[in-house]
């Protein structure tokens, strides 16, 4: 039995035998040509993006009526690829020079794309490199007449298999029926690799980054996959086979349980009424949303729009973007959150400076105020599409009241400027402030005499006020979301909001945390709002109790010592009121 670690991309266990795709590798041929084939080698080229362009958008189509929309967004990332004009006058220019075949020049150039985009710091934008590496696959299988290997393999499986691939494409993860594929494991990507995005859309467990893997497992090996902790167990004893059985089993049950309670009210025991909400990044996760409870958007996320291109989306993308979602779930909120990159989250066309601490510097709101440009075409968007639904929107990062001051200013100037131009928009949008630095938390009270709403982001916030990296692996054991600092900072930020009479919600992964239900219940969360897919067992555990045992509870929590106290104390009584039900 041996035990390997990647990176858990989503939760869930599978179990059953291993099956391994290798990708064909193609010979392109090196050729020359002459000047007067030139321009036919150019109308290869052309025919062989038309119709790459026309199994994009097929596969686009059938992928929607199949999932439901869900991940169809991905593959716009593809068309973005193909229509590069960059990419490909580069190819044309070097077959004008160098006079040589078609395919081996769009190879060299793929290559040199895919070798630029390997070496970005920023882990988003560098696994976007699949996009680039999909799209220049299908081009040169068009142009050299060959079948897709993996494509066919994968429709071909007709039993239970755990794929193991060094990457996976979208359009290859997509194929993935949950009726032949239990999960996968690959040696590449990351959190927010397209594959992870789908197994998530799939619910199916997955587990990528983990390197070599291809090496380490062997065709046919029996598999224990553990997507919520990223761990693969390849050939286990009976033992340790017996408790991940029993592990499935009793997982699949209580998704269940908690999956009979997702459209019924989320109040407890003793009527108190609390709101379950989704954090989105795609609008094409809006099913997903819906087949889980959500009562709403509490968190969209807005920097998929600045992703994976080489120009600043429009005015027009925003509010189309917006209008769907808000149209979509009328008459439930969206929340929007303005522009937050910086940090982990760098886009080039941005001009962003490279920083030695980027999660200090130059970022979020900070950005958005020295860029008034940029921040206005998304502001103008939010208020047109909010005649078309229940749409909110709150600024990230601020540190004190002069921020959201400032970002009001430019606010005002949209709303004068549509009333110019005679455009309607919600003349009462709500409009919040996200807390997420300690600065914040201290001046809530001030914040709250001019924001809407609160949104506690626990995942800066934490990272903030304990100086952890959450990303850094030699300190991670040290981000502890139960720190009794952490508590008394959501308490403090309640209070002031509630002082003020407006509500507080928190968006951040605590919000989501099953064990810390009960305790933030307690502190008066008014919303929560977190991954889809966990909301139907938040809602389960918020009906099993009432306010007034939450409030206890919550008090206890606030007088112990260390984070570690208020972990064992909250997974305790959470078991209690899990058995009590």
């Amino acid at each position: 039995m041996i035990k390997l670690k990647g990176i858990a991309a989503s939760a869930g266990i599978a179990i059953g035998p291993a099956y391994k795709l290798s990708r064909e590798e193609w010979v392109i041929p090196k050729q020359r040509i002459t000047e007067q084939e030139v321009p036919l080698e150019i109308q290869r080229f052309e025919e062989a993006l038309i119709q790459t362009r026309h199994e994009i958008l097929d596969f686009q189509k059938k992928i929607s009526e199949g999932m439901g929309n869900d991940s169809v967004q991905i593959f716009e990332a593809h068309l973005l690829v193909l229509e590069d004009r960059m990419l490909i006058e580069e190819v044309i220019s070097r077959l004008k020079s160098e006079q040589l075949n078609i395919a081996y020049i769009f190879s060299q150039v793929l290559k040199k794309y895919i070798e630029v985009f390997s070496k970005i710091e920023d882990d988003y934008l560098r696994e976007r490199v699949v996009d680039i590496v999909d799209v220049g696959r299908r081009i040169l299988r068009n142009l050299l007449g060959k079948e897709g290997r993996v494509r066919k393999l994968l429709v071909d499986i007709d039993n239970k298999v755990i794929i193991i691939a060094h990457d996976l494409a979208p359009s290859e993860t997509a194929l993935m029926h949950k009726e032949n594929i239990s999960g996968f494991i690959t040696e590449i990507g990351g959190k927010t690799s397209h594959s992870a995005i789908m197994a998530k859309s799939l619910e199916m467990p997955a587990i990528v980054g983990l390197r070599q893997a291809t090496e380490k497992i062997s065709h046919g090996d029996f598999l224990i996959i553990d997507g919520a902790e990223g761990l693969v167990i390849i050939n286990p004893d009976e033992k340790t086979l017996a408790s991940y059985y029993h592990q499935e089993i009793k997982l699949k049950g209580i998704t269940q349980k908690f999956l009979q309670v997702k459209d019924l009210p989320s109040a407890t025991l003793d009527d108190y009424k609390v709101d379950l909400l989704a954090n989105i990044e795609l609008p094409e996760e809006i099913p997903s949303v819906k087949d889980h409870g959500a009562e709403g958007i509490g968190l969209y996320r807005t920097e998929y729009f600045y992703m994976n291109r080489k120009d600043l989306p429009t005015e027009e993308e925003h509010f189309q973007a917006y209008r769907h979602v808000a149209e979509a779930l009328r008459p439930y909120p969206v929340v929007i959150r303005t522009l937050d990159l910086g940090g982990d989250k760098f886009v080039s066309q941005l001009e962003m400076p490279g920083e030695m601490s980027a999660f200090f510097g130059w970022r979020a709101i900070r950005f958005c105020l020295a860029r008034p440009e940029i921040f206005k075409a998304q502001l103008r968007a939010i208020l047109r599409a909010s005649v078309y639904g229940k749409l909110m929107m709150m600024y990230p990062m601020i540190s004190g009241i002069e921020e959201l001051r400032q970002a009001n200013v430019i606010l005002r100037e949209c709303k004068q400027e549509l009333a110019r131009e005679k455009i309607s928009f919600d003349r009462k949008l709500k409009v919040g402030v996200m807390i997420e630095l300690p600065s914040a938390v201290m001046t809530a009270d001030l914040l709250a005499k001019e924001a809407d709403f609160f949104s506690i982001g626990t995942n800066d916030l934490i990272q903030y006020s304990l100086a952890v990296d959450r990303a850094n692996e030699k300190i991670a054991h040290l981000y502890e979301p139960a720190h009794p600092a952490v508590l008394r900072m959501i308490k403090e930020v309640i209070d002031a909001g509630h002082k003020n009479k407006i509500k507080v919600a928190m968006c951040g992964e605590m919000a989501g945390d099953a064990a810390l239900t009960p305790v933030l219940l307690g502190l008066g969360l008014d919303e929560f709002s977190m991954p889809f897919s966990v909301i139907p067992q938040i809602k389960y555990i918020v009906r099993s109790i009432s306010v007034a045992e939450a409030r206890r509870l919550a008090a206890h929590a606030l007088t112990l010592s260390t984070g570690k106290e208020v972990e064992i104390f909250c997974h305790e009584r959470l078991r209690k009121i899990l058995k009590a039900k």
